[in-house]
């Protein structure tokens, strides 16, 4: 099956937080809008994440993502569920702390409607993340 890209217009996104509240620089939107120059900033914090809630049933197969040296996260684990069900850990990915864009993390194909992926271990002392770019690629069912 061809792999193609998943979150369209119709794609719930929420983040753990957005830095210093100024969604308008550093909001979700930019997570997915192929800018260079555009970038989802986390506040503080231990544990930052992002949910995908998809308009229907898909299956991930690869997740691409592209992080600011110095705010990346060392573990990205990635949940997932169908509607009415509780999240269940699919795998953990991890990440190098580079701006290059990473590519082709190998997702164990799971059929979901819903996707966290949960940013642990920050290399930035205070736990900011920094992604400029979320690519999340399988097979719309």
């Amino acid at each position: 099956m061809p792999v193609e890209p998943l979150v369209c217009a119709h794609t719930a996104t929420r983040v753990s937080s957005v830095l210093n509240r100024d969604v308008k620089q550093f909001g979700k939107q930019h997570l997915f809008d192929g800018s260079e120059e555009t970038c989802w900033n986390s506040d503080q914090g231990t544990s930052q994440w992002v949910t995908l809630d998809f308009p229907r049933p898909v299956k991930v197969s690869q997740l691409h993502i592209q992080f600011q040296g110095g705010f990346s996260s060392r573990l990205c684990t990635l949940e997932g569920c169908k509607t009415g069900e509780e999240l269940v850990k699919i795998s953990e990915l991890y990440p190098q702390d580079s701006h290059a864009m990473q590519i082709s993390f190998q997702v164990e194909e799971t059929v979901l409607d819903k996707l966290k992926i949960t940013f642990g271990s920050s290399t930035d002392f205070f736990g900011r993340v920094v992604v400029y770019h979320l690519g999340v690629l399988g097979e719309r069912l």
